[in-house]
């Protein structure tokens, strides 16, 4: 007689909880998937996507769906929104591919989630269950449980909270530890490509930096639209997602920008608001059986374009230690947190600085100007490094 599969329950059906239902299930387990919305899908727009989640998507058995579903740019640039002038550009054509054996892409969130989908919904150890919305986990002597708020328990060998920035299994964990707010609001828009100026209509993910704002464009969907987001220092203190904005607020922020570029925010009839938050690193993901994955363990801002690309790390790492420990929960998970805890919080960290570089105002803008401008490719690889040269499987 064959031993029982171990079972696992997932808090959340986004890019990181449908990354670890694959990467567990790949490795045996009977996963369940619980998602608080009526259906599965994601809100947002556009996500750049390094080599680093292209390893992570290939070892996930999706990168080849994944790849089909991008677009491919040739750089990475960043315009001074003052003058006008290039500060510096990064080339990521085939030497950049060559050096972190993946590429460099943007796709569409929703796009990657739903390859994710598709992968969870065709493997058989997968079940996916909507409109549970999970608020509480307890412990339990042969592994643990989730309620929901609907009052439905679903029991396993473990659980894996997935369940974003505002995590219910994290806010039980740590007592409740607040969200941190930078200061800072993304105003966010999709353009089809006829409503894109001819002269940005640029293959590349180009940010022009101005004081106290940012705006990001690149080509989305097989160059069908185009993903603008407009960022900008602000003092609004509630904590709100997906909200609807007013061109009037983003053109205000936007008044020392060249005319090229600030014609662009003039486009969009209609914007959908973020205010941007992080948490403090903590030093623990893991309560017995229980243990935090993605934005609930480590969310960042946008700004080093890693939130979604960590979430499936986490999984892939989550997998492999699963599989080294044979099956030791609570082993697995302390190794899993070993491995990840000092790699994510370096994204989270160094997102905190970036958003600062790309703000800056007087002599730091000159500074940046110069000092980014003076680096060749080869010096911008070897920064990177770190973060592409790896897959998230060791420190």
């Amino acid at each position: 007689m064959s031993k029982a599969k171990q079972t696992v329950v997932v808090a959340g059906g986004g890019i990181g909880g449908l990354s670890a239902a694959l990467a567990l299930a790949k490795k045996g387990y009977a996963v369940t998937v619980l998602e608080q919305a009526p259906q599965f899908g994601e809100i947002g727009a556009g996500i750049q996507i390094g080599p680093n989640a292209f390893h992570a998507m290939d070892w996930l058995g999706i990168g080849d769906a994944g790849r089909a579903k991008a677009v491919y740019i040739d750089k990475l640039i960043m315009m001074d929104g003052m003058s006008g002038d290039q500060i510096a550009a990064i080339p990521i054509d085939q030497p950049f591919r060559d050096r972190f054996k993946n590429p460099y892409a943007v796709i569409h969130r929703a796009d990657l989630h739903g390859v994710l989908y598709d992968g969870c919904r065709a493997h058989p150890d997968v079940t996916l269950v909507n409109n549970e919305r999970v608020v509480a986990y307890e412990t339990t002597a042969t592994g643990a449980k989730v309620v929901t708020e609907a009052g439905n328990t679903y029991a396993g060998d473990a659980v894996v909270g997935a369940d974003g920035v505002r995590s219910k299994i994290r806010e039980q964990m740590t007592g409740g530890d607040n969200l941190r707010l930078s200061g800072h609001v993304a105003y966010r828009a999709v353009l089809p490509i006829e409503d894109m100026p001819e002269d940005l209509r640029w293959n590349a993910a180009t940010l022009w930096a101005g004081p106290k704002c940012h705006m990001v464009h690149y080509p989305l969907q097989g160059w069908k639209t185009f993903n603008l987001v407009a960022t900008f220092v602000t003092d609004i203190e509630n904590v709100g997602s997906n909200e609807p904005g007013t061109p009037e607020e983003v053109l205000s922020r936007f008044g020392n920008i060249v005319p090229r570029a600030r014609k662009l925010l003039e486009v969009p009839k209609a914007w959908r608001r973020w205010v941007l938050a992080d948490r403090d690193p903590i030093e623990n993901w893991t309560d017995g059986n229980v243990v935090l994955l993605g934005d609930a363990a480590h969310p960042t801002h946008q700004y080093f374009a890693q939130g979604a690309c960590m979430a499936l790390e986490d999984a892939v790492c989550l997998g492999h230690e699963l599989e080294r420990h044979d099956g030791d929960f609570n082993a697995a998970f302390l190794a899993y947190q070993t491995a990840r805890i000092p790699r994510a919080y370096r994204v989270v960290l160094s997102s905190r600085e970036l958003g600062r570089v790309y703000h800056a105002q007087g002599v730091e803008r000159l500074v940046r100007n110069q000092w980014l401008g003076s680096k060749s490719p080869t010096q911008f690889y070897d920064s990177l490094e770190w973060l592409y040269g790896g897959n998230g499987l060791t420190v």
